[in-house]
Order: C-alpha cells, then sequence, then structure tokens
C-alpha cells in the first residue's frame, strides 16, 4: 500500500518579505530603489498582517510554492487539478509501464477485513488483467511493425508504448501516482479553505494538512490563519456544517 508524501520542493525566495514590498508599493510613497529597504522582520510581518486585516490578497499571488506529491491517487489527482490557478506535472501511465502498481486503500476499507480482502483482490485482478493485455497487445504491434520493415529494436519500443497506453484502461481509480504541483500563495489559501474543511473527502484533505504545514514552516505569519473558512471566519458549508469550529480552529492553530 503506497504512503502519502509531501515536500515542499521549491519556493518564491523570502515569500514574506516579497508580499511586504509589494504591500508597501500599493500603500506608502516609495520608488523600486528602496522598496525592501526597512523591511525587518518586524515590519515584514506587520505589513502581513496588515494585509490579513484587510482581506487584500492580491500582492501574495507574487510568492508560489513547488510540491512533490507521490503515494496519492488517481481519484485524489483527479479533484486536485480542478484548482485551475496551479501547475501539474503528473506521472504517465502512458508511458510508464506499471509491472506492480501500488494503490491507495481507504481507511473505512482497511479497517474491514472482509472489505480488505475484496479490496486487495480487486488490486491484484486489475494488475493481472493489465499484464496479460500488454502482452497481447505488445504481440499484435511488434509483429505488425516487423512485417511492416521496422528494425526490432524500433518495433519493441513502439510496441510497448502501444500496448501500455492501452491496457492503462484497467487500471483502478484507487492507482497511486506521482505529481509535482506549484501554486501561487492566494490559490494555496483558496485550497486550504476548500479542502481542509472536515467536509472534503479525506485523502485530499490530509494531503491539504501536509502541504500546510510545508508552508508554514517557510511563511509562518502568511500561513497562520490558513485552514478551512471556519479558521479565520466563519462556516461556509451552512446546514452541512460540521459544527466543530472550536475543534477545526484548535486544529489549525497548533497544524
Amino acid at each position: 500500500m503506497a504512503k502519502l508524501k509531501v515536500k515542499l520542493i521549491a519556493h518564491t525566495e523570502d515569500p514574506e518579505k516579497i508580499i511586504a514590498a509589494s504591500a508597501k508599493l500599493c500603500y506608502s510613497s516609495t520608488s523600486v530603489d528602496n522598496i525592501l529597504d526597512g523591511l525587518t522582520e518586524e515590519k515584514t510581518n506587520e505589513f502581513i498582517e496588515m494585509l490579513m486585516s484587510l482581506s487584500h490578497e492580491s500582492p501574495i499571488e507574487h510568492v508560489s510554492f513547488t510540491f512533490a506529491v507521490e503515494g496519492v491517487s488517481r481519484s485524489l489527482t483527479h479533484q486536485l487539478v480542478r484548482h485551475r490557478i496551479a501547475s501539474y506535472s503528473q506521472q504517465s501511465q502512458r508511458y510508464v509501464r506499471l509491472n506492480q502498481f501500488d494503490y491507495i486503500i481507504p481507511p473505512e476499507i482497511e479497517s474491514i477485513d472482509e472489505a480488505k480482502d475484496i479490496y486487495i483482490k480487486s488490486m491484484e485482478d486489475s494488475q493481472r488483467s493489465y499484464d496479460n493485455l500488454v502482452e497481447i497487445l505488445f504481440d499484435k504491434h511488434f509483429n505488425g511493425l516487423i512485417k511492416e520493415g521496422t528494425s526490432e529494436e524500433s518495433a519493441r519500443k513502439i510496441a510497448e508504448k502501444k500496448s501500455i497506453e492501452d491496457a492503462r484502461y484497467v487500471f483502478p481509480n484507487a492507482c497511486e501516482t506521482k505529481i509535482v504541483l506549484t501554486m501561487n500563495a492566494r490559490t494555496l489559501f483558496n485550497f486550504f479553505r476548500h479542502r481542509c474543511c472536515s467536509r472534503a473527502q479525506w485523502e485530499i484533505r490530509n494531503l491539504a494538512d501536509e502541504m500546510l504545514k510545508e508552508v508554514k514552516s517557510i511563511a509562518p505569519t502568511l500561513f497562520k490563519s490558513c485552514g478551512p473558512s471556519c479558521v479565520g471566519g466563519s462556516c461556509q458549508e451552512g446546514a452541512m456544517s460540521c459544527k466543530e469550529m472550536v475543534k477545526m480552529r484548535e486544529k489549525y492553530k497548533n497544524l
């Protein structure tokens, strides 16, 4: 079973200072020549706090964060890419042959032996079907290419690619994948508001929590009030609210 791993691999240098400089330009007569002058840690924090109190989020678009993620399902990444103001690079099932695919087991299934047995058997059946389809399709494409006069080396490469791009259709949503994603801070604010919420699907909520831990270690003032909408204000879920705002605020205060 695959395990979630999240690593912040790159980010804008001195992200909070860059945001503070942007705010300084907005709210003072400073010039570009001295825009960074006087931005001590204390002054930088003051600018960040001011922006947050005013809900002035456009300056935070100037900084971005890049994460490498593995141990997540295709089901999760289908949700993830709905956050469109971002960049994504995902491991290809078209070019990468999965001789033994990893998969995600939902906790509710994991907790019931009978359900877990059924689930694992389904994963094993998918792997066998994939392997059989790759073999059948490879033979068809390879033999056809050889008849057309393609060299054996080239025929093998082409046939391999053609066979796995069709065989991959038997893989389930549970199939583990890896992805690199980049979001600016404003997009991350939106992402955390939606995906840290207790109503978010469990897997993407776990991802959001791990991403939030990563960015808090780099820009603690900027992200200190991030989390579901109830952390910094009221719950936006209406009748669907979990009604545990105190608990959620405490959780994200100590995340």
